[in-house]
């Protein structure tokens, strides 16, 4: 067991100076004081730091992305240090637009793999096109039979699309919410939005005309324009969970677009922070002429959230949610992204100036005074 001592607990909300008994990857009591003989339990002293929730990163190419310029541009796998560095503590991997060369087998694989190095980790099945990319026959298949399945990704409004149909996209739904029925499961479709000209319409027609439940519907890239942030703000008045991207694709730092929707009437319950992080980026010349590859950092869900904590119009506990609670419940997470009884001993601590100096995974010390002390078997 671990005992966290004086820790300041943002659960998302904040509760104040407590203590927190840690066993078996799980919170086991939060009290003001908890006290135990140190020769069954380790003591960790987290005094002076604030302790929230570990991060969620919904929507991350743990496996690789990229390879629209060839084979030389795809990017590599992930490493666990680089998710420990930045506080992810769950990780929702997916494929982009390559479903061939990259495999969806593969991807479990991964995702497994980085469970068993000590992070949380899950999946999307599909990819950017309607056609199978499926572990096993069907979507609604993978969704009861794979424990690491939490939905499907399609794309629209995309050039690499399938451009899909209403009646196309209401299938998939009912496989996702059907499976997710049998597998006890929330399900979602997890859809990437380009820069088409219809940008969300055909998931309004969904909502509205069809009656689909909007819960199980889940956008991301809304922040790409700022036509599309603003139907995607009309979307989450209706109830819809938006995700803004903040490693890529994206038309105003991602915090700038949360003001914008709160300011519009959106509740901060309904936006959620992801990195698309690790996907394949061109370098350009000062003419836009290609000169080289890059990858979608990673890092900046939490960097975002900072830079909104310090405009000081939205409070500490609110701006965590994007990358805690919100995206739990999103993905249906019922023990993640919070701090309680119950709950996965997942956790970040800050420092006094709010940056990211420890991470805890599974009640396991992962990165200590900014060094990060767990990595990867091939690091």
């Amino acid at each position: 067991m671990l005992l966290i001592k004086y820790a300041n607990i943002y659960s998302p909300k904040h509760i104040g100076i407590k203590d927190i008994l840690i066993g078996e990857g799980k919170i086991l009591a939060i009290e003001d004081k908890i006290e135990i003989d140190n020769k069954i339990c380790n003591y960790w002293d987290a005094a002076g730091k604030t302790v929230t929730p570990g991060f969620i990163d919904q929507h991350i190419h743990i496996t690789g992305a990229g390879g629209k310029n060839g084979f030389a541009s795809m990017t590599p796998e992930i490493m666990l240090s680089e998710l420990i560095a930045c506080g992810s503590t769950t990780v929702v991997g997916l494929l982009g637009t390559d479903g061939t060369s990259r495999s969806i087998k593969n991807l479990y694989a991964k995702v497994k793999s980085l469970e068993s190095e000590g992070i949380s980790a899950y999946m999307f099945t599909g990819y950017y096109g309607i056609e199978p990319t499926h572990i096993t026959n069907t979507i609604q298949e993978d969704m009861i039979f794979i424990d690491k399945v939490l939905g499907c990704k399609i794309a629209i409004t995309d050039i690499r699309s399938s451009y899909p149909t209403e009646l196309e996209l209401l299938r998939m739904l009912r496989q996702i919410t059907v499976g997710g029925m049998i597998a006890n499961k929330k399900g979602i479709l997890h859809l990437h939005l380009g820069n088409l000209k219809p940008k969300m319409d055909i998931l309004f027609k969904l909502v509205e005309e069809h009656e689909f439940p909007i819960k199980h519907i889940s956008p991301t890239h809304v922040g790409r324009t700022k036509a599309l942030f603003d139907q995607a703000i009309a979307f989450a008045k209706l109830g819809g969970m938006i995700d803004i991207t903040t490693g890529a694709s994206k038309y105003t730092d991602p915090y700038k677009s949360v003001l914008y929707a709160l300011e519009n009437g959106v509740s901060i319950n309904k936006i959620t922070f992801s990195s698309d992080g690790n996907a394949g980026l061109d370098k350009l010349d000062e003419n836009g002429n290609l000169i080289g590859f890059r990858k979608a950092p990673i890092d900046q869900n939490y960097k975002q959230v900072k830079e909104l904590i310090a405009t000081k119009e939205i409070a500490i506990e609110e701006a965590i949610k994007l990358i805690t609670q919100n995206p739990a419940i999103n993905l249906g997470l019922k023990n993640k992204g919070i701090i309680e009884v119950g709950a996965d001993a997942d956790f970040c601590c800050l420092d006094t100036h709010f940056d990211l100096i420890d991470v805890i995974a599974k009640g396991r010390l992962m990165m200590e005074n900014k060094k990060v002390i767990v990595k990867g078997n091939f690091e």
